[in-house]
């Protein structure tokens, strides 16, 4: 995998397109029911708010060992946006995370992109170790982290279960 950005990557139904900021109209709508909000805090932020975030997430992180990647959902079929994948890459460690929009909740959807986002981590060979974390009463998203292979640790951190999987090998 390149150190300098996500490449595009593909599922059955979803093309995950590499963060640009001027993916910040649709995402807003996207994005915009504040039930999104419920076990990770904040509220939704307008297209303004998300294009200024974008630019940052786009940019890269400061930190030269720590690399950002993010990638929006395209639904192939319709051709919308229907939410966003990410990494957060450390050497041989990446935190990863997903969010579908509620309009296209319980299709698959989350569940499709969180397994190919870890398929593509685990495939590129540098990523090792994949975490997640979740809040314990977040059953929607224990369920996709567990399809994507994670498995619950135990460990809490701010409130939340570290979800991990530890690809094989030496």
């Amino acid at each position: 995998m390149p150190i300098n950005g996500p490449r595009p990557l593909t599922t059955a139904r979803l093309d995950a397109l590499p963060l640009e900021a001027g993916h910040a109209r649709e995402m807003a709508a996207v994005l915009l029911d504040p039930a999104l909000h419920t076990y990770t805090g904040g509220a939704p932020e307008d297209e303004d708010m998300l294009r200024a975030r974008y630019e940052r997430q786009s940019a890269g992180s400061p930190d030269p060992a720590e690399l950002w990647w993010n990638w929006v959902l395209r639904e192939r079929a319709e051709g919308r946006l229907v939410g966003y994948v990410q990494a957060t890459v450390r050497g041989p460690l990446a935190e990863v995370a997903w969010v579908v929009g509620t309009r296209w909740q319980g299709r698959g959807y989350a569940r499709e992109a969180a397994k190919g986002l870890v398929t593509h981590l685990l495939d590129g060979g540098a990523v090792r170790t994949v975490v997640a974390h979740i809040h314990p009463r977040h059953a929607a998203s224990a369920a996709v982290a567990a399809a994507a292979g994670l498995a619950p640790t135990g460990v809490l951190e701010d409130g939340e279960v570290r979800w991990r999987l530890q690809a094989p090998g030496p």
